[in-house]
């Protein structure tokens, strides 16, 4: 499980990463795309830690 994570955690990251360098946008929307993207994956790695019950993602 602890492999699942971290390999879930790398290609989030580097997705990310592609899209901050590659795809031009606006500063205000690549801020917006970073953080709703931290801010799902912290909920998911919680639900996956068996932190946070209830939450359907």
């Amino acid at each position: 499980m602890l492999i699942h994570i971290i390999i879930v955690l790398i290609i989030v990251g580097v997705l990310l990463w592609l899209i901050n360098n590659y795809i031009p946008m606006d500063g205000k929307i690549k801020s917006i795309l970073n953080v709703v993207v931290v801010i799902v994956v912290i909920l998911w790695l919680l639900q996956a830690l068996g932190l946070l019950s209830g939450v359907g993602l």
